[in-house]
């Protein structure tokens, strides 16, 4: 209403203008008088709203960039209405595009590798976890035809093919391999998921290479026993020859035995939670049973040398495991040696307070390269040896696994023709008492030598 009010007082001036203008032109004709008006008038008129017209149009130019015009009337109404429009419009795409950053952000933080194709096969977006699997650029590579940038022949062809149902393995130059899913959507356009399944791939080639090497270790004493049951059932054997047999069956049985312990014994560590810190053994106590059957595994073939004491030592965790570790250690020390040979047990207290106790042999040692892998299920140095020995491959797999759930370490250090040494190292939150003993490396050996039984 104000609006309009001010143009009807706009419009009454410029009446009163008009015939001001008029009158004196044609005092003897008022009615041309009162055409000149009306005809000022209308141009008056027209020339307001042109003005306005023209200010309107300039702001709708650039509606963002400055306040709308204030022009009185209908136009002024239009103007305040537009703006209300495009502020709620605004509003609107800024919530969209919020909502677009949060949605990206997800894509960003899942454990997958996330990719989209246009119907042409180019890269419309991808997180980096996608360009960190394929080698590309997150800004660089888009708008790139994929097949141009990932040129694995089954990548293309599993692309190109559409049959979308399988995921596809593909293994790459690096090493690693990556499990490849395709999912059309929308006008021909391809979601690519990606994962790195190496760490999986690993893990299932390890369990196949187990089971196939623990079959193996079961099917060889299997035979031996399967024929010498043959003949004792159709060979006539003098007494001498079936107690030979006997004892044979015996050694065959006795390393079924000993394999599927160990194998109980890994799968029990590997399922069970960690052992407590807070039930403490004697560590004297121990070491004693482990020299007892140190002793009669030895039967006198070996020099034996224990230290004179353990002190008032503690280890907390499990006992048994403890006893188990260090025990499978001086068994190995003593299968490796030959006889006459020495072996010594011994132990120090370090200066970060970890207790550290060595099996040390006078043995044929293990070459540099057989080092990182010594801790592996059923890896041989010598296969045959190992056999003959009584070992079943899994002792220091055993004795890895013990330090890991104590929370320390297997240290090992050998060179051919010079012994081997292997350290356990517990650490300091669970030992306790003692004092400190002698060093365990000695004067001549170099960190360098050592290496960590992690396999």
């Amino acid at each position: 209403m104000p609006a309009r009010r001010a143009g009807f007082r706009v419009g009454l001036v410029l009446l009163a203008l008009g015939l001001a203008l008029g009158v004196p032109v044609v005092r003897s004709h008022t009615w041309l008088a009162v055409l000149v008006a009306m005809a000022v008038l209308a141009l008056g008129l027209s020339l307001a709203q042109a003005w306005r017209t023209r200010r309107l149009m300039n702001w709708l130019r650039a509606p963002l960039a400055s306040a709308p015009p204030l022009v009185e009337g209908s136009w002024g109404d239009l103007a305040y209405r537009i703006e209300r429009l495009l502020e709620s419009q605004r509003r609107e795409l800024e919530a969209e595009r919020q909502r677009l950053r949060e949605f990206l952000s997800a894509i960003e933080a899942s454990p997958n590798g996330v990719l989209l194709l246009d119907a042409q096969e180019h890269i419309a977006w991808l997180n980096a976890l996608a360009a960190d699997h394929f080698g590309l650029h997150p800004q660089r590579d888009l708008r790139q035809r994929i097949t141009n940038l990932v040129r694995h022949p089954a990548f293309v062809s599993y692309l190109q093919e559409g049959a979308y149902a399988t995921p596809l393995t593909l293994p790459l130059h690096d090493g690693r391999t990556l499990s490849i899913t395709l999912r059309g959507y929308g006008q021909g356009a391809v979601l690519l998921l990606s994962q790195d399944i190496s760490e999986r791939e690993r893990a299932d080639a390890m369990r196949r290479d187990f089971v196939a090497n623990a079959s193996h270790e079961i099917r060889t004493p299997l035979a031996a026993l399967s024929g010498f049951v043959e003949s004792l059932r159709t060979l006539p054997l003098s007494v001498q020859e079936r107690a030979r047999v006997l004892e044979l069956m015996r050694q065959q049985t006795g390393r079924m035995e000993a394999l599927v312990s160990d194998l109980l014994t890994l799968a029990r560590l590997e399922g069970s939670p960690r052992p407590s810190a807070d039930q403490w053994w004697p560590l004297s106590e121990v070491v004693g049973r482990v020299k007892a059957e140190a002793s009669m595994l030895s039967a006198g073939r070996h020099e034996l040398e224990w230290p004179p004491s353990f002190g008032e030592f503690e280890l907390a965790g499990s006992e048994t495991e403890l006893h188990s570790a260090l025990a499978n250690l001086v068994s190995n020390a003593i299968r490796y040696t030959p006889d006459q040979g020495r072996i010594r047990v011994h132990w120090h207290l370090d200066a970060s307070g970890q207790l550290v106790i060595a099996v040390d042999d006078s043995g044929p040692g293990i070459a540099a390269e057989h080092l990182p892998r010594l801790t592996e299920r059923f890896y041989r140095v010598d296969g045959s040896r190992s056999r003959e020995t009584g070992g079943t491959g899994l002792g220091l797999s055993i004795v890895k696994h013990i330090c890991q759930r104590h929370g320390g370490q297997l240290l090992i250090r050998s060179e051919v023709d010079m012994g081997s040494s292997f350290c356990l190292v517990w650490p300091a939150l669970r030992v306790r008492g003692g004092a400190v003993g002698e060093s365990v490396l000695g004067d001549e050996a170099a960190p360098a030598m050592w290496a960590r039984g992690e396999r």
